[in-house]
C-alpha cells in the first residue's frame, strides 16, 4: 500500500487526572526523523512515544506535539524550603538594623520570596504516565496514518496514469523510428541529386552504407525497451506495494529520465524530439509525486 509522507493526526484523551491533546504532522524527508514536543516533566516517555509513531510511519519528518492539562492536584506538591526562608529572615533583620528600617517581616512577605515555596510536579509512577500518554499518541498515529493512506492512493493513481501516458509515447517513438532510416535514405539521395544533378550515377551501395551508419547511431530500441520495462516496474510496485518503496520508486524514475534523455540525444528526427520533450515532462511530474511517497 502506497502511503504519502504528508499527513496529520489528532487525538484528545482524559484519564480523570489530565486532559491530553496529541497532534502529529509530517512532511517528506529522506529518513525517519521524529521530534517530540511536550512538557519536560514527561521527557522520560519520549522514546516510547517515538516507538509508537514508528509502528505506522517509516519515513518522513514527523513532529509530535503533546499538551497536558492537569485537572486534579494529585500529581503536584507544594515544597517549602525552610532553610532558605531562615536565611531570608536573618538577612532581612540585618537590613533592618543596618538601615534602621521600621516594619515587620510578615509571613505573607517571607513566603512570597523566590524559591521559599514552589509547586513541584510529583511524577512518581513513570510506567503509569507512559501508559496514559500512549493511548492518545497511538490514536493520533492511527489518524495520521489513515490520512497518509488516502493521500497515497491519490499519488498512486496519478503516477499510474502518467506512466501509461509515457508508455503511449514510447509506442509513438517506436513507430516513428522504424521509418526514420528510410526517410534519411530518401533525403540523402535527393540531396545528392540536388548537388550533382542527373549527370552522375549515384552509387546505391554508398547510400545504403550511409543509411546503415545513420540507423546504428540513431537506434533507440534499447532505450525504449528499458524505458518500457521501467514503466512496468513502476506500476507493479505501486499496485503491489507492501512496504515503504519510495526510495525504490525514486531510483526507477531517475532511470526513466536517463533513458528518455538518451533517446532524445540519439534521435535526429524532430518528431521524436518533440515526443521526448512531452515524455520528460510527464517523468518530471512523476518524480515530484514520488518524492512524497514513504
Amino acid at each position: 500500500m502506497v502511503k504519502s509522507m504528508t499527513g496529520f493526526g489528532r487525538s484528545e484523551y482524559n484519564d480523570g487526572k489530565r486532559n491530553i491533546i496529541v497532534e502529529i504532522k509530517s512532511v517528506n524527508h529522506r529518513y525517519c526523523d521524529i521530534s517530540v514536543k511536550m512538557p519536560r516533566r514527561y521527557s522520560f516517555a519520549e522514546e516510547k512515544i517515538k516507538s509508537i509513531v514508528k509502528e505506522t510511519a517509516k519515513r518522513g519528518k514527523i513532529d509530535v506535539s503533546i499538551m497536558v492539562e492537569n485537572i486534579t492536584e494529585d500529581d503536584t506538591n507544594i515544597k517549602l524550603n525552610t532553610a532558605l526562608a531562615a536565611q531570608y529572615y536573618e538577612r532581612l533583620k540585618e537590613l533592618k538594623e543596618t538601615f534602621s528600617v521600621e516594619g515587620e517581616i510578615t509571613l505573607q512577605f517571607l513566603s512570597g520570596l523566590p524559591d521559599v515555596m514552589k509547586a513541584i510536579p510529583d511524577v512518581e509512577d513513570e510506567e503509569e504516565i507512559i501508559n496514559t500518554l500512549s493511548v492518545p499518541v497511538r490514536e493520533a498515529a492511527q489518524n495520521h496514518d489513515a490520512m497518509r493512506i488516502v493521500e497515497g492512493k491519490k499519488l498512486a493513481d496519478d503516477i499510474i496514469k502518467r506512466g501509461r501516458i509515457i508508455a503511449g509515447y514510447v509506442e509513438e517513438v517506436n513507430s516513428i523510428s522504424e521509418k526514420v532510416t528510410q526517410l534519411y535514405r530518401d533525403k540523402l539521395r535527393d540531396r545528392i541529386k540536388e548537388l550533382v544533378g542527373n549527370s552522375v550515377e549515384i552509387p546505391e551501395e554508398r547510400i545504403i552504407t550511409e543509411a546503415a551508419i545513420f540507423a546504428d547511431k540513431s537506434n533507440v530500441t534499447e532505450e525504449l525497451v528499458r524505458l518500457d520495462s521501467h514503466i512496468k516496474q513502476l506500476e507493479d510496485i505501486i499496485s503491489n506495494s507492501t512496504q515503504p518503496d519510495g526510495k525504490k520508486l525514486d531510483f526507477i524514475v531517475q532511470e526513466m529520465n536517463r533513458e528518455a534523455n538518451t533517446t532524445g540525444s540519439k534521435s535526429a528526427d524532430i518528431g521524436i524530439t518533440n515526443i521526448v520533450v512531452e515524455m520528460k515532462s510527464e517523468i518530471e511530474k512523476i518524480r515530484e509525486q514520488v518524492q512524497n511517497i514513504e
